[in-house]
């Protein structure tokens, strides 16, 4: 049994909970190992990189939040933080550097505006991520922010959900347009209709078993399975249960639900799912999402009359307080006082009148985080990076920013591509669904270690998932820019997506000239 499975035997994770006042009198020195561990299901997460400076994962199902929250969280992170937040991948924001003494104080204004840290770490349900704009796009097949609260409801704060063998991710999205990189996760919902007694039914084509970290990107499997709305919740929770009873738990790299769905087949799986459910299940039905890949950045117009939502771009999703604090004002002033949060570490004002659109561009913010921005910035993304996270190999979020401040003086305004920055094989940039992904690691050259990244290219999600192919190895981080500035000419989305030799032995030989 593996040291993590020791502790969960010992005591369940929620179980922390009534320690935490204990500890924050005594301070982090009296924490023990087993607890730090256990903290991660309060959603407290004690860094290597600063001793006795903790993280705090905020639970935002689908990314929806409000002004008071956001306002709430800039007044944390500028009373007990360093004056910033992150913004990460799964719609969820990040708090820094607070003590343990401060979380009973946190805990009690995150409540007071609706907000929980439970269960954002370790081996729980994490995050359930949809579409950012459910409810205001007309390119969605319905809105499915309803089903991603329900479950959300099931298992926050339930015990029969927190000793899973590892995390667990899980998308929950009507869009037609691909937003929420379903196929990298355990389980993905997506649009779909079926014919059911002679009518057409809205609901969801269910997939399994896909990830990112622990051996790299595996696309889900479809469980050739068509679930309702209403029925959608109940499903997911039979899903994870399995997960719990019968995953793997010797080895922490091989435990996710791939694992599981690898050695049952994606027909087994359906079966014990069924006979868990207890009745038959129908076959998937038409997919109804589109080619195309949007991530809700500029003005674009909702499904209401007169209304627009303005996506912002918040380079790699490192935002601060002052920042804040102007988002909550602008989403009152201007919108319903909403905030939407995306999987691209972006923020969304939605509920913006006509008439209000060019008073709100005028907004000194907007000039910082901007619903315009270039290419090379909107389809930014970065992990933490090793500042804050001790998995990470290298710094991440300066570096993807200088570089891409780089491109964008040498490349001026390119066609549009995404490059994701991941800084371990953890891989929560999501590097290997990009169209240029970045993977960090540790080289040694002339008896020196220096900091660099293998390069992938053509990763995507969608109808058509594709992992991205490993393109070049050991590129120094001190010529990347100059790397990429030869690379991206050669990666339109179109482009990237064909695997043809010459292209590949063309975008090889740039490189090496470089390096």
């Amino acid at each position: 049994m593996n040291k993590i499975e020791e502790y969960k035997r010992e005591k369940d994770g929620l179980d922390i909970l009534r320690d935490v006042p204990r500890y924050a009198q005594e301070g982090w020195e009296a924490i023990t190992e087993g607890d730090r561990e256990r903290l991660k299901w309060a959603g407290v997460f004690f860094r290597r990189q600063t001793p006795g400076h903790f993280m705090m994962r905020l639970r935002i199902p689908n990314g929806f939040s409000n002004a008071a929250q956001i306002r709430t969280i800039a007044e944390i992170s500028k009373e007990f933080g360093k004056g910033f937040a992150d913004i990460t991948t799964r719609q969820q924001i990040q708090l820094r550097w607070f003590g343990i003494e401060d979380v009973p104080e946190i805990w009690d204004r995150l409540k007071n505006v609706g907000l929980v840290s439970l269960q954002t770490g370790m081996d729980n349900i994490r995050n359930v991520v949809g579409c950012p704009v459910a409810g205001l796009t007309p390119n969605e097949l319905f809105d499915a922010s309803p089903v991603a609260r329900e479950f959300t409801q099931m298992f926050v704060g339930s015990k029969a959900y927190t000793n899973l063998p590892r995390k667990f991710n899980v998308t929950i999205t009507g869009c037609k347009e691909n937003c929420t990189h379903a196929e990298s996760q355990d389980i993905a919902l997506t649009p779909a209709t079926e014919e059911i007694d002679g009518e057409e039914v809205k609901g969801f084509n269910v997939a399994v078993g896909g990830k990112m970290g622990s051996g790299g990107y595996r696309i889900a499997s479809p469980l050739d399975l068509f679930v309702r709305p209403e029925e959608a919740a109940e499903i997911c929770s039979h899903i994870v249960l399995l997960f719990r009873d019968h995953g793997l738990r010797e080895s922490r790299t091989k435990a996710r639900l791939a694992f599981l769905v690898d050695a049952w087949g994606a027909e087994k799986f359906r079966r014990e799912l069924e006979r868990r459910a207890d009745r038959p299940l129908p076959q998937a039905g038409k997919d109804e999402r589109l080619k195309k890949y949007t991530d809700h950045i500029g003005i674009l117009r909702q499904k209401q009359t007169r209304l627009n939502y303005v996506g912002l771009a918040v380079p790699v999703g490192r935002i601060t307080t002052e920042q804040l604090f102007e988002i909550a004002r602008l989403s009152e002033l201007y919108g319903s006082g909403e905030v939407r949060i995306t999987t691209g570490q972006n923020l969304i004002i939605p509920s913006v009148p006509d008439h209000k659109i060019g008073a709100l561009t005028e907004e000194p913010l907007l000039k910082e985080l901007r619903y315009d921005p270039s290419e090379v910035v909107r389809g930014l993304v970065s992990c933490t990076g090793i500042d804050y996270c001790h998995f990470a190999l290298i710094e991440t979020k300066e570096l993807a920013l200088k570089t891409s401040r780089y491109l964008e003086e040498k490349l001026g305004n390119t066609k549009p591509i995404r490059i994701h920055w991941s800084g371990c094989p953890a891989g929560c940039g999501n590097h290997a669904a990009a169209d240029i992904g970045l993977l960090g690691k540790n080289i040694r050259v002339n008896g020196e270690v220096i900091d660099a990244v293998d390069v992938f290219v053509g990763g995507r999600s969608g109808p058509d998932a594709q992992q991205g192919k490993k393109l070049l190895e050991d590129v120094p981080c001190d010529v990347l820019p100059q790397v990429l500035e030869r690379l991206v000419p050669y990666l339109s989305r179109t482009e990237v997506r064909r695997d043809k030799a010459e292209g590949k032995e063309r975008i090889e030989d740039e490189a090496e000239r470089v390096l």
